[in-house]
């Protein structure tokens, strides 16, 4: 599944495109097909190339594991800034190291030479509404750090939210984003405003 994956990402398509309109005019070339030739190797050979520097810098999708079908009946209750998140982790990304890396910079979660890499993200229906679980392999940056950041990390994806962060496996993180629980006294005071 992952070579498919990795078979149709973008970089992917534009380098096969490329390669094959090169050989298409290298082979025009060799046969004396001069009106083929020089077009299919002038565009092909910079799609080639073009290609080849996407692939180098090609950052694949953050796995997703509740299936498809699942996913539509879940998000009904989601948060606008949840969901696209979601949809900006699994997607193929360019240019970048890991995924989340600017808000990982902003919450002091970086490490230059080590940085966490998003490894799976999924979509959950909890008691509270919709939540968000992002797994990480931290890498060069410490629990502790993460701990220190955890009330922050609630409130910076989206409004309302709270942080869990769970250890999965050693070298793993599960940050959590989860709705805020509302106690009988924040609903009392809520009606009392109305």
């Amino acid at each position: 599944m992952t070579l498919m994956k990795d078979l149709f990402s973008p970089g992917s398509l534009i380098t096969v495109s490329g390669a094959v309109l090169t050989v298409i005019g290298a082979l025009s070339y060799a046969t004396g097909a001069a009106n083929l030739s020089v077009p299919t190797l002038f565009y092909g050979f910079p799609i080639f190339l073009a290609g080849l520097a996407l692939k180098n810098s090609e950052l694949p999708p953050a796995k997703q594991v509740l299936p498809k079908a699942s996913r539509i009946k879940v998000r009904e209750k989601a948060a606008p800034e949840l969901i696209k998140l979601i949809k900006d982790v699994t997607r193929w990304r360019y240019g970048q190291k890991v995924h989340l890396e600017s808000s990982l910079q902003v919450l002091k979660l970086w490490n230059d030479d080590n940085p966490p890499q998003l490894i799976e993200v999924e979509e959950m229906e909890t008691t509270q509404g919709y939540g968000v679980r992002l797994r990480f392999r931290i890498a060069g940056v410490a629990i502790e750090r993460w701990e220190e950041k955890k009330e922050r990390l609630g409130r910076f994806f989206a409004k309302n939210l709270m942080a869990e962060l769970i250890t999965p496996n050693n070298g793993e993180l599960d940050l959590m984003l989860l709705p805020k629980q509302t106690t009988q006294h924040e609903v009392s005071s809520q009606d009392g405003d109305r």
